[in-house]
């Protein structure tokens, strides 16, 4: 008897490209405000050139990715002057949050954030690409955000999605793995001993190091 074969993923070269180009985006293979050289990754990847430009449209619309009539496409890069405005308004909507969620919850945090401080762990005790770290660096902060229980509060944070992933991308250099399990683990163990502010300074300790990068 024969069986079924198993249905597989099927994406066309626009969408496999992409993904290819995301993450190594995310990765930091290719780093932040570095060109996008249409000649160089239409041979790389042996693809049209029609093919590329929808990929990189794509990767536009993400976030990721700059496109400048007349100078072609570069890796999306926060200049000093980007972070002080996303960032303040980062620190609103996520030090609200998680005041609203410690008020909720009797003071302490669900257990949501929780596991998921506990996954980044997990996930910086091994040899991962740092797209996966930004992944679950994300979870830890958007369970905070949810936890407050405001839909209004997360939909503007998810707003902030694409910038802050670029951020995670120029923050690289400046980070270690044990030092992000330990800053978050950190910052679990403060936002219940001593509140909102814990969080304040956290994020605030973020953006100095990316600072500190750019010069």
């Amino acid at each position: 008897m024969t069986t079924a074969p198993e249905p597989i993923e099927r994406v066309s070269a626009v969408e496999a490209l992409l993904r290819i180009l995301r993450a190594r985006i995310l990765d930091g293979e290719l780093a932040p405000g570095s060109r996008l050289v249409e000649r160089e990754l239409t041979e790389r990847f042996d693809v049209a050139r029609h093919t590329l430009r929808a990929a990189l449209r794509s990767l536009a619309a993400e976030g990721l990715v700059v496109i400048e009539p007349d100078r072609g496409a570069r890796v999306k890069a926060l200049a000093a002057a980007e972070l002080g405005p996303l960032f303040e308004l980062r620190t609103a909507l996520e030090v609200e949050a998680s005041r609203l969620a410690l008020a909720r919850h009797g003071g302490r945090l669900p257990a949501t954030v929780h596991q998921a401080v506990q996954h980044l762990v997990a996930v910086c005790a091994g040899s991962p690409a740092w797209s996966a770290v930004t992944a679950a660096h994300d979870d830890v902060h958007h369970a905070i955000v949810t936890a407050a229980g405001s839909p209004r509060i997360e939909a503007a944070y998810d707003a902030l999605a694409a910038e802050l992933q670029v951020f995670l991308i120029q923050m690289r250099p400046e980070w270690s793995m044990p030092r992000m399990a330990k800053h978050h683990q950190t910052l679990l163990r403060d936002l219940e001993a001593s509140g909102p502010d814990a969080l304040r300074a956290h994020i605030a300790d973020g953006l100095q190091s990316v600072l500190r990068a750019s010069h």
